[in-house]
């Protein structure tokens, strides 16, 4: 056996999601590669001993594409080098396990990096993701003119279900690296990735009150006038009539010779922890206090980099528990609606979580725009997209509840020419699926085509495989 594949544990391994805990998954093992020849060498032993994989990095996602039943996967933390750094076209090469902490620390230092690269965007709202995982869901940031991650990648290195290695980008490799791009790890491990790196700059926070009817035209003049980040935190009482309408608009314009303010007032882990508690029990207050904080804020400098930074409170929820008196967590959903149509959608989201009694305990809007890129791309259009992170009750009745509530916004969002990501849950239908994704079709026949010993597999696909085969697919 390779050096590369640790021994099968005594007792059966648990896996779980870090933001949900609703993928409690029993697996073979880890594999658990320290180089790229390690992880060569385990996919490799994995096509000798007809086992299949699939690549698990920080573990946030909750549609449990990172996890196999039964089976093994390849944990990809170990793959933490940076490769090679160009400063003068702005390109660096990291493997798939490096987190954005991580790089951005080693951008800071590097005494060669004088022009100061630095990240165009990552996740908000935690640090702790892996660069391979960004790749595989093809994630994005709160950039107010930004096609999704796949656009700040140059190039990657795949090792294919064979265990062999190679390039892939627009030109050599095309289609691999279309596929891998947003394919969930299911045409191969994304061993390294090189990015295109943009200029630190500073920005200013520009703070405003306002209802979801005002928001596409202030952000449009937000865009217009320079500014290049941006959202709207929107109120989550469904008992106000605020309800998804007033809501935080934050832009950040960059300055010519400025700093970063020394010390901003922030957001700390206490406030955090106070905020999501009183999300729960008291979501007016909570919305009235996040807001008071962020208009005091207005007129604060941060870098371009850090204002992207999040706080992330593991374990936060047993608290919450504790003043609930049930077991629950959050689960996030994402919608997609073209910009025109955006007050009319969170007016129908409005009604149809009232109708459900769901609980958002947070929400944003945020601008992208289209990608043509990755295969299974999300971003067809530029849409303004929507975050939901509703609070599930961990029995059955609970998770059905908030099953029902997703396919609900799903319905609201397709009813009005839009979408929805996959990465977040599997409660969408197959009518969903397709209409969301029209050529998920093709998917699984590239999936079927190129890898046909099924090297690559996840809980995910056999979920929406399973979907497709039922309708005659």
């Amino acid at each position: 056996m390779s050096a590369a594949i640790a021994p099968p544990p005594a007792s059966t391994l648990h896996l779980n999601d870090v933001h949900s805990g609703l993928n409690r998954t029993a697996i073979a093992g880890l594999l658990q590669p320290r180089s790229l020849d390690q992880a060569c060498a385990a996919v490799r032993d994995c096509a000798r001993l007809g086992r299949s994989t699939i690549a698990v990095g920080a573990r946030h996602a909750m549609g449990g594409q990172q996890f196999l039943s039964g089976g093994w996967l390849l944990d990809t933390s170990g793959l933490d080098r940076i490769v090679d750094f160009d400063p003068e076209r702005g390109l660096i090469t990291v493997e798939a396990g490096v987190q954005w902490p991580a790089l951005l620390a080693w951008l800071a230092r590097h005494p060669g990096n004088v022009r100061g690269w630095t990240i165009r965007q990552k996740q908000t709202g935690a640090d702790g993701f892996s660069l391979g995982g960004a790749f595989a869901s093809n994630i994005h940031g709160r950039g107010l003119a930004f096609a999704p991650f796949v656009e700040d990648v140059e190039s990657i290195m795949l090792i294919d279900h064979r265990g062999d290695a190679r390039i892939a980008d627009r030109e050599r490799n095309a289609e691999w690296f279309a596929l891998a791009a947003g394919g969930y790890g299911l045409f191969g491990l994304v061993a390294r990735l090189t990015l295109r790196l943009v200029p630190r700059t500073v920005l200013r926070r520009e703070v405003a009150l306002l209802r979801v009817g005002e928001l596409m035209p202030h952000l449009q003049a937000a865009v217009a006038d320079g500014c290049t980040y941006g959202d709207f935190q929107f109120a989550i009482d469904p008992a106000s009539d605020d309800f998804l309408d007033l809501g935080i608009a934050s832009c950040y314009r960059p300055l010519a010779d400025a700093a970063p303010d020394p010390s901003p007032r922030h957001l700390g882990g206490e406030d955090f922890a106070h905020l999501l508690r009183l999300a729960h029990v008291d979501p007016s207050r909570a919305f009235a206090e996040y807001a008071a904080f962020y208009l005091a804020t207005d007129g604060q400098r941060y870098g371009s980099d850090s204002q992207q930074a999040g706080v992330y409170l593991e374990g936060y929820h047993a608290g919450v528990d504790a003043a609930l008196g049930h077991c629950g967590s959050e689960m996030i959903t994402e919608l997609y609606v073209p910009r025109a149509r955006l007050a009319e959608f969170m007016v129908a989201a409005a009604d149809a979580l009232r109708r459900h009694h769901a609980q958002p305990i947070y929400g944003t809007v945020r601008l992208v725009c289209a990608e043509r890129s990755s295969m299974l791309a999300w971003a067809r259009e530029d849409w303004a997209c929507i975050v939901f992170n509703l609070h599930v009750r961990h029995d059955p009745a609970g998770r059905a509840a908030a099953a029902a509530a997703f396919r609900a916004l799903i319905d609201e969002a397709l009813a009005r020419g839009g979408s929805y990501y996959l990465t977040y849950h599997r409660h969408a239908t197959r009518d969903q699926v397709e209409a969301a994704y029209p050529q998920f079709r093709e998917f699984l026949r590239r999936k079927r085509e190129l890898d046909p010993d099924r090297r690559w597999d996840s809980d995910w696909f056999r979920h929406h495989e399973a979907l497709f085969a039922r309708a005659g697919a």
